[in-house]
């Protein structure tokens, strides 16, 4: 652990099982500030839609980053991601964002970007962050990783249903497509490819209920706060 006096849970795995959800909740039951890495990439992605940069133009990926600042702004309903100042919460889990996220992150010039500005927030606080690379790239030496996992078809049948109650015009069959491709990029990225770090707590969610996940979390947190407590 080193130096380090605060506490890191990682929480990696797949689209669309429940990964922010799960953190959300334990963040705020355990307290710890909650930093969603997925939506950083969303939102880089939403930059580089709106200023029509070409992914294949590295030049241009470079340049592009230098003027993309990324926070995270709790207000009394939830923490808000804000892109250069405007609050972009809703923008970025637009289908159309969806369709090229994986297609950013795999860019080695933005994970390198996004990497940095996740492990400066993770520096001095107790922290909760999930994505694809937590435990295998952003945080390493994370106290606790848990990797999650459901069937395709459970994942697909919630995230069809999470879009069409946000009124998305959208099919089942799409977003079956959406998630197999990005699962496709995500796990075969040269940079930072998704894959269960080796210390990493298997998380299968297809038949847990919400409740059932952050108890199977919690307990584990306090299993590893024990053990570094008879450590230190």
């Amino acid at each position: 652990m080193g130096t380090r006096h605060n506490f890191i849970i990682a929480i990696d795995g797949f689209s669309s099982c429940g990964k922010s959800t799960l953190a959300k909740a334990l963040a705020k039951k355990l307290k710890f500030a909650f930093i969603d890495s997925g939506a950083m990439y969303r939102a880089v992605t939403l930059y580089f839609l709106r200023h029509n940069i070409e992914l294949n133009n590295q030049e241009a990926v470079e340049s592009a980053l230098q003027n993309i600042h990324i926070d995270f702004v709790p207000n009394a309903v939830r923490t808000e991601i804000h892109l250069n100042d405007e609050d972009v919460s809703e923008e970025i889990r637009q289908m159309y964002i969806s369709d090229k996220v994986s297609e950013v992150s795999a860019l080695k010039a933005v994970r390198k970007a996004m990497v940095a500005q996740q492990q400066k927030l993770g520096s001095r606080r107790n922290i909760i962050m999930d994505g694809r690379d937590i435990g295998t790239t952003v945080f390493p030496d994370a106290d606790l990783k848990i990797f999650m996992t459901a069937d395709p078809k459970v994942r697909a049948a919630r995230r069809y249903l999470e879009l069409t109650e946000k009124g998305e015009d959208v099919t089942l069959d799409e977003v079956v497509e959406n998630l197999a491709n990005r699962d496709h990029i995500d796990s075969t990225r040269a940079e930072s490819p998704l894959r269960q770090a080796e210390d990493a707590i298997v998380l299968d969610n297809s038949n847990m209920t919400p409740q059932q996940q952050l108890q199977f979390v919690e307990q584990e947190y306090v299993k590893v706060k024990a053990l570094r407590a008879a450590q230190d």
